[in-house]
């Protein structure tokens, strides 16, 4: 990707029990629903905000089914825009094609690729030989460990054995047990995917700030288009421009808590649309 290229908002719709929500980043667990924290609640469809979405061209959003009881907003978020919508939570390679067939642009996988915590290639091999490479999206969502970065499975509740930091890694399930640092990892993975998703989940839903460190290593680690959530907050659009500045234009933002129509007081969303258009049209002129 061109380093003069613009970042741009990407919208998201997460859904949890058929519900667009937006709640804190590692408080939904299965296990102990109690410890769940909800920043806000929708009164619209997730089919409302797709439309939303689409009125105004905002391509590339993702729909995150946050567990079981999802599926029918998902699908009515996908039929209100096909073909526009990337699709996450549950997906794996039994699934991925109806999720396709049913109007999402893309599929999002985290957790599938991760048995008993173990990154699998074959597993990734199996999603990308069911819709494609250009349809499918790696979810590297992760968590802070010290100056490291974990992938996090399962709404982000269990570390992996994936670092997503520079630094060598043996990384069991990948052929011959090879050593592998970050870039490298993400050079094998964008081999089977078009685009990376990467929730940083200890700032999820807090509206305290981005991870600025970690925005700053993927702009010198990622070569396929790469969105970026967790944290926005200033009282303007101003974190696109610092996730602009920081990653050389090669990864996007997705509001979300701060966002006016999720309830925050911070960011304005017809502000990011003025903005995001601007941004688009610059884009456009630099495309071959």
């Amino acid at each position: 990707m061109s380093s003069s290229r613009c970042s741009l908002f990407k919208p998201c719709i997460d859904l949890h029990n058929g519900h667009v929500k937006q709640i804190v980043g590692g408080t939904l667990s299965d296990s102990d629903p109690d410890t769940l924290k909800t920043n806000f609640v929708a009164r619209q469809t997730a089919g409302e905000f797709a439309q939303i979405y689409k009125k105004h061209n905002l391509q590339g959003g993702h729909v995150i089914k946050l567990g079981s009881g999802n599926d029918e907003a998902a699908r009515d978020a996908l039929a209100a825009w096909p073909d526009a919508l990337q699709i996450g939570g549950g997906i794996n390679d039994s699934n991925a094609k109806y999720w396709i067939d049913v109007g999402a642009s893309k599929v999002i996988v985290t957790s599938y690729l991760f048995p008993d915590g173990k990154f699998s290639l074959n597993r990734l091999k199996a999603v990308n030989s069911s819709v494609g490479k250009e349809r499918l999206v790696v979810d590297v969502s992760c968590r802070r460990r010290g100056d490291m970065w974990l992938v996090a499975m399962n709404k982000w509740q269990d570390i992996t054995d994936m670092e997503v930091s520079k630094g060598e890694k043996d990384v069991a399930g990948w052929s011959h047990n090879i050593q592998c640092d970050l870039p490298e990892s993400l050079d094998m993975l964008s081999e089977y995917c078009s685009e990376f998703l990467i929730h940083a989940a200890d700032v999820e839903g807090l509206c305290q700030g981005i991870d600025e460190d970690l925005v700053r290593k993927l702009g010198e680690w990622v070569t396929i288009p790469t969105t970026y959530a967790g944290g926005a907050k200033a009282s303007d659009i101003s974190d696109l421009d610092l996730v602009d500045r920081l990653s050389g234009g090669r990864v996007d933002l997705t509001y979300g808590s701060s966002l006016d129509m999720f309830g925050g007081k911070q960011v304005n969303f017809d502000d990011l649309v003025k903005e995001n258009a601007t941004r688009q049209a610059k884009n456009a002129v630099l495309s071959p």
